[in-house]
């Protein structure tokens, strides 16, 4: 969460004007290493870290950072007091203040009428008066190391108060006696520091603890926010649209350094810190911005070697230890979020340590996920819905569903500001049914706030289903093969839309071509997996009457064609697909020209896929096309549809035994259409389905299956698929 800045009085635009009267104009001039610092920034020295890092509450700002312990508050206000040594300590129920002197750590409380300063070593507790507890009126300002400061207005004026257990009250001298306003704050273990107006003037000096005099005063547009022995830093601008500008002081001599800082706007929450020789700065509560910022890794310059080192990749709040050190509640990437403190070790770079652990990663990760199994089955399944929790809120995300064979990918762009990613696979696939094999995943989550790489997650599952008769790119949908004038074949591959007003089926993935030469064959037929493979295959006849399989490569063409027969020119009709055996294989069918009906059992093996023939019926001259539509009926075994020459379709269930049951009349009409396909399942509902090949130039018909053999088709159904010409043999 943003912290808000402690309360300080910026005056950037009277800056240049007071720095030169009370310096002169020679100390203004920029220093030549003063520029936005675009490169070159050095990163510190890797944190060390504790053995065992004591725990840091997540959520809780840092109060203060003392010799033996650190305060935090948590949302609620509520504080606690942690030991650095173990993690032990102590809750409080009520607003408090840490202060500390070289040796040992206060808690000063205010309650009504009276200020409470409490030893965190002894417990023992020394207690002051103020407001209507008193006779003067006495107010309290502020405590410092072991101290606490009241004022009262007396007829010559403010008197400044210090209290402590080795003198209960004594006057600190050399405060104007107009000064209003005063705030006592901690400065360093021997002084504090005073703030207050003299008129409309901000001002603010040193107060030596040990003597209670106040040192120089200066105005508060010099110095102020960050005090050391010798140094005093301070930023102006940082919550302007002018970029920040951070100075650095010397209290002994008044010579000012301008700070090389990125020179583009802040929006504010800007803290400045002195470690040694090094101004430490940034902006605060970076982690919770909801876009990147220049400013936000916690930076140290050495006013001496002029060199500037990255610390933190954030910060969310600082606190100076009385030994002068300083405690940072932020993060480190590779490190995590915690408590880390920065010291002076005279090196190159400040020594930065982690004490205290939220045990939170500082970079975007992904906790956890839900995507799909090893092995994912659309025939049970409707896709899936990757799910991805990640450590914080995310600008947005890619996610990629990559299909290994065909390379096919789905991407989505989950968006933003939240700390889940969702992405429904195949439910938003409006062109074609995704591939059956390998896949791999992979999400890139972006940080919004530009803190740390992009997280990265990724895997890989298989999609498998039931072999499909006319599937032959492995992709679970019905394809239609094709043999144009020209002799050439080519595959059209099925997709049924569900929804909109385009619903139903269209052409999937694009037409492919897969060879010439097929007018050499006056009969070709789609027969499912005669094989063994899980491919569907197709038979081809010649006109001498030689059948020639070709088995499905299940990559969407076909293998080497096997010669499986000879003598099928007697035959006027076949249709394979089938099971009508109830053996698991697709059988065939054939008329010859005297209407004798034959079963050629099918056998799994691509070298012989039929058995020995059998005549299974006569009379069926009267029909001028069949088609082996599978288990429309909902019975044990496959089925067969038959058209006679005047149009009218007859239903042919299997009993399972290579026979079939007396013929239904389904209805009339279907002299429409040229070929019947029995496509398999087209719409996705698990029936098997026909479509009517629409005569020259007209739309095909689809008609799903019931699965009840009283009315076997839904009533008919519309097709996107491009129509076909009057020398278009279909299949």
């Amino acid at each position: 969460m943003p912290l808000a800045r402690p309360p300080r009085r910026r005056l950037a635009a009277a800056v240049t004007t007071v720095l030169a009267v009370t310096l002169g104009a020679s100390a203004l001039t920029a220093p030549a290493h003063a520029v936005p610092v675009a490169s070159g920034v050095l990163t510190a020295t890797p944190a060390t870290t504790t053995a065992d890092p004591i725990p840091y509450p997540v959520n809780g700002r840092l109060m203060g950072a003392g010799v033996s312990g650190f305060l935090t508050a948590a949302p609620d206000n509520t504080l606690t007091w942690r030991r650095y040594a173990d993690g032990s300590g102590q809750t409080y129920a009520y607003h408090a203040t840490l202060r500390s002197t070289r040796t040992t750590d206060y808690l000063v409380r205010r309650e009504t009428n009276k200020i409470t300063q409490t030893n965190l070593s002894t417990n023992d507790s020394m207690g002051v008066f103020v407001g209507a507890a008193t006779t003067d009126g006495a107010k309290y300002v502020g405590s410092a190391a072991d101290a606490v400061f009241t004022t009262v207005v007396t007829e010559t004026g403010t008197v400044l108060r210090k209290h402590s257990r080795a003198v209960p009250s004594a006057t600190v001298t050399g405060l104007p006696s107009d000064a209003i306003s005063v705030e006592v704050t901690p400065a360093t273990p021997e002084h504090a520091k005073v703030g207050f107006l003299q008129g409309s003037v901000a001002k603010w000096a040193l107060i030596d603890l040990a003597t209670g005099t106040v040192g120089d005063i200066r105005e508060r547009t010099f110095g102020f926010e960050a005090v050391s022995d010798t140094h005093t830093a301070w930023a102006v601008g940082e919550a302007t649209d002018r970029p920040p500008q951070v100075f650095v002081a010397d209290l002994a001599t008044g010579a000012v350094q301008e700070v090389p800082v990125a020179q583009v706007p802040s929006s504010g929450y800007f803290h400045v810190a002195l470690v040694g020789d090094w101004v430490v700065y940034g902006q605060m509560g970076g982690m919770s911005f909801s876009q990147p910022s220049v400013h936000v890794p916690l930076t140290a310059y050495n006013f001496v070697t002029k060199k500037s080192v990255k610390l933190l990749d954030h910060a969310w709040g600082l606190a100076p230890a009385p030994d002068g050190s300083l405690y940072a509640r932020g993060g480190i990437i590779g490190q995590g979020e915690g408590l880390y403190r920065v010291a002076d070790t005279g090196g190159e770079t400040p020594g930065v340590e982690k004490v205290a652990t939220t045990g939170e990663p500082t970079e975007l990760v992904v906790t956890n996920v839900a995507v799909p199994p090893a092995v994912l089955d659309l025939d049970t399944n409707d896709g899936f819905t990757f799910r991805w929790s990640l450590s914080r809120e995310m600008g947005n995300a890619t996610v990629t569903v990559r299909h290994v064979r065909t390379g096919k990918t789905q991407t989505s762009t989950p968006c933003c500001g939240t700390t889940e990613a969702v992405f429904g696979w195949q439910d938003n696939n409006w062109d074609e049914e995704v591939h059956n094999g390998d896949f791999t995943w992979e999400i890139v989550a972006r940080p919004d706030n530009g803190i740390g790489p992009d997280a990265v997650s990724k895997g890989t599952f298989k999609v498998v289903r039931k072999t499909a008769p006319h599937d032959f790119n492995d992709n679970g949908t019905p394809d239609l093969l094709t043999r144009d004038s020209a002799g050439r074949l080519w595959r059209t591959d099925l997709f049924y839309r569900p929804i909109n007003e385009q619903a139903g089926v269209h052409e999937g993935e694009p037409k492919a071509l897969l060879g010439s030469g097929w007018n050499i064959y006056d009969r070709i037929e789609a027969t499912g997996d005669l094989g063994g493979s899980p491919a569907g295959d197709i038979l081809a006849r010649e006109k001498t009457g030689v059948l020639w399989l070709y088995p499905g490569n299940g990559v969407g063409s076909f293998g080497t064609r096997v010669k499986v027969g000879t003598g099928w020119q007697i035959y006027d009709r076949i249709a394979v697909g089938s099971d009508l055996t109830n053996d698991g294989r697709p059988d065939a069918v054939a008329t010859d020209r005297s209407g004798g009906l034959w079963l050629y059992p099918g056998t799994g093996n691509a070298n012989a896929p039929f058995g020995a023939r059998k005549q299974i019926g006569t009379g069926w001259g009267v029909y001028n096309e069949l088609a082996a539509v599978g288990n429309i009926a909902g019975g044990t075994a496959g089925d067969l549809v038959a058209r006679d020459k005047d149009g009218v379709l007859w239903q042919y269930l299997g009993k399972g035994d290579g026979t079939f049951a007396p013929r239904t009349r389904i209805g009339a009409g279907w002299n429409a259409f040229g070929a019947l396909i029995g496509s398999g399942d087209t719409d996705g509902d698990g029936r098997p389905d026909l479509i009517g090949i629409g005569a020259a130039y007209y739309s095909s018909t689809l008609y799903k299956g019931t699965g009840d053999w009283k009315a076997a088709f839904r009533p008919a159904e519309a097709t996107y698929l491009e129509p076909v010409t009057s020398s278009d043999l279909v299949f």
